[in-house]
């Protein structure tokens, strides 16, 4: 899906990437009498698809499930993003920005940890699902609770970290991206943890 106008060329929106605007277009403003975390990762890349993309090395966000005793997912971790942001006051993945040499799932651990207090010896990665741009690439990296673990929010980027029913992820006002991808990262979940990994295409299809 795109979101871009019928007719218009355009390419999809990655789940993390939360400006996903035109070259030219203002970045978000950290308060500056808030904490907030530094990356040698931080920046812009004006990508050929159009769009201008968070992140000099690509992003990744942690997609972090809760499962009942017959492994099906009944809840999911999710950032309410602070109003100051970029589409402030929507709901998301916690994540962000790769630091150079950094793979997906170290980045995304790093950031859950970082913004959302998780501990990355109480997660699994099981899987994750790559949205490659001609200049950029966000990956969101599924992974299943092993230990209890209790997010909360511990920078300026959040109002509230928490666990979400499963059943209740849509009815939320989602981050654009995200709720674009969330039906398809939804049917991952419900596959289990022995789904294949995903790579799609920054081309268009509609």
């Amino acid at each position: 899906m795109t979101d871009a106008a019928p007719g218009a060329t355009s390419a999809p929106r990655a789940p993390g990437d939360s400006t996903g605007g035109p070259p030219g277009a203002s970045s978000p403003v950290v308060p500056s009498d808030v904490p907030h975390h530094r990356t040698a990762g931080d920046g812009w890349v004006e990508c050929a698809c159009g769009r201008r993309h968070w992140g000099r090395f690509g992003a990744a966000g942690l997609l972090l499930v809760r499962r009942d005793a017959s492994g099906s997912p009944t809840a999911v971790v999710l950032q309410h993003r602070a109003p100051w942001s970029d589409q402030g006051g929507t709901w998301g993945l916690p994540g962000g920005a790769l630091a150079p040499d950094e793979d997906a799932v170290t980045g995304a651990l790093r950031e859950a940890a970082e913004e959302a207090g998780i501990d990355p010896s109480h997660v699994r990665p099981t899987g994750s699902s790559m949205l490659r741009h001609p200049d950029w690439s966000y990956t969101t990296v599924l992974a299943d609770e092993i230990h209890p673990a209790e997010p909360t929010a511990t920078d300026a980027e959040s109002v509230e970290v928490r666990w979400v029913p499963v059943d209740e992820v849509a009815d939320l006002p989602l981050l654009a991206a995200f709720g674009d991808a969330w039906p398809d990262l939804r049917r991952r979940l419900e596959a289990g943890p022995d789904a294949a990994d995903e790579v799609a295409g920054g081309a268009p299809t509609a």
